[in-house]
């Protein structure tokens, strides 16, 4: 049995720069009845551990280091025994939350993490933050974009550590090339398609240059 997606949706906050806000966001589990992956532990190891049903969890991989994203890392990681995966550029942000507490390895660009058979490539896609990585699952017909690219356009980069150019990049060199019926899973909200976006991001590239 191939590698399956499950979702689930986690509320809490989100802090940076002095303000707070209420958030959801989507957790993506990839594996199959026996192991699976993590990525983003948001908010609520509790209900991650309930969604994984007793599989081996093997990896717990950060989209990116905002606290929404992996506030819940270290208590999945000490209910389960999974490695937790950050960029390391990502390494300040993370220390925000999480002074005490480093990550376990490092993603890289090119990186292929495999699980249940499955491959996904580590794909670096700075902007919204210096370490934000999408994960490409080809086999799957998705993308894991994280906070990197919505249903409408880009992530924010109004905030410490992000920049407009930067992720406007990253969308037009690493995401846009992926095959148009991708499916794009993103942190937050909706999902959609590389072919549904590509008509909006051209546009956000023609302001971000």
């Amino acid at each position: 049995m191939g590698a399956r997606i499950d979702h689930l949706v986690t509320s809490g906050t989100f802090s940076l720069d002095g303000g707070t806000w209420d958030v959801d966001n989507n957790v993506w589990i990839v594996g199959d009845d026996t192991e699976a992956i993590v990525i983003d532990a948001a908010h609520d190891a509790g209900a991650i551990l309930a969604a994984l049903d007793g599989r081996t969890l093997r990896a717990i991989v950060c989209t990116h280091a905002h606290d929404d994203h992996v506030d819940a890392a270290p208590a999945l990681a000490a209910a389960t025994g999974a490695r937790i995966l950050l960029h390391p550029a990502d390494l300040p942000l993370w220390k925000q939350t999480h002074p005490d507490h480093s990550p376990d390895g490092d993603l890289a660009d090119g990186q292929v993490l495999t699980i249940a058979g499955t491959d996904l490539t580590v794909l670096h896609t700075p902007g919204h933050a210096p370490g934000a990585v999408s994960l490409h699952a080809p086999d799957l017909g998705t993308v894991f974009t994280g906070d990197t690219l919505f249903q409408g356009g880009p992530g924010a980069t109004g905030r410490s550590f992000s920049d407009f150019p930067t992720i406007v990049d990253s969308i037009r060199d690493k995401l846009l090339t992926l095959p148009p019926d991708t499916v794009v899973r993103t942190g937050h909200g909706d999902t959609t398609t590389i072919d549904a976006e590509a008509p909006h991001l051209q546009e956000w590239i023609s302001r971000g240059h």
